[in-house]
């Protein structure tokens, strides 16, 4: 179903079951999977591609040039998943030559006037409540949460199942598994009940808690947390605290503690 006042580009590829609301705008570069839905005045730019029951509601903009100086019209790409919901007026730039692409996974929520910046990298399961602003090249894990109004920099990386409070400035890296506010931002514990809603035993969330107990509440500072807690574990460390250990051990701007 297309409504009679959108402008579809002949060359885009609409999949079964899409409905096109009223004065949408579909470039010629975009592509759309089965029984998406675009309320109306929604823009997909040259590059989009929208997955399977996806659902963009009015004044959303996907996939227009990144608002970086460099970018010299080259053909990237800006990439959603399956089942995501997009609320009001969200823009999703597409790429840069650096990446080629800015992403959102599947089964997300995206709250009203949310930014994802070109060169973007967010997971599965993501909630950004209204008006988070991703700077470019941000890294968001899967199952993350980003309370209302929070700015995350350019470079930063959000770790999967941490949980950002409202109104946040983020300027670092923000590990896995854990629970952050107050202004300057700062590690608040973990979190202990979102882990327990998606499956974690509990013996894995007491793991992650000693984990961040030694990491973040000793007194060492982070590479000696580091080498304490391996060194008192003797190799007998468990998946998902091996995961925060490459986080923090890769980090280039620092974590917050």
């Amino acid at each position: 179903m297309i409504h009679a006042t959108a402008v579809v580009s002949p060359h885009a590829q609409i999949g079964s079951g899409v409905s096109i609301g009223p004065f949408c705008v579909i470039e010629d570069d975009v592509i759309i999977g089965d029984r998406t839905t675009l309320m109306s005045h929604v823009v997909l730019g040259n590059g989009a591609r929208i997955g399977n029951d996806v659902v963009i509601h009015p004044n959303a903009i996907i996939s227009t040039a990144p608002q970086d100086l460099k970018y010299a019209n080259e053909p990237t790409q800006a990439i959603v998943g399956d089942r995501t919901v997009i609320r009001e007026c969200v823009t999703i730039n597409r790429g840069t030559t650096a990446s080629g692409r800015a992403s959102v996974g599947s089964d997300c929520l995206l709250m009203a006037y949310v930014h994802v910046a070109h060169d973007c990298v967010v997971g599965d399961h993501v909630i950004m409540a209204n008006g988070v602003q991703l700077g470019g090249h941000v890294e968001v894990g899967d199952w993350a949460i980003l309370g209302g109004l929070t700015g995350v920099h350019q470079f930063c990386r959000i770790g999967a199942h941490s949980m950002i409070g409202a109104c946040s400035r983020v300027v670092k890296d923000v590990p896995p598994f854990t629970l952050s506010g107050k202004e300057p931002l700062t590690i608040e514990g973990i979190n202990a009940v979102g882990l327990h809603r998606r499956g974690f035993s509990a013996e894995t969330i007491k793991a992650i808690d000693e984990f961040y107990d030694t990491l973040l509440r000793s007194g060492l500072n982070t590479s000696d947390g580091l080498r304490a807690y391996e060194e008192r574990m003797n190799g007998s460390i468990v998946s998902a605290v091996a995961d925060c250990i490459a986080f923090v051990r890769s980090s280039k701007r620092g974590i917050y503690r």
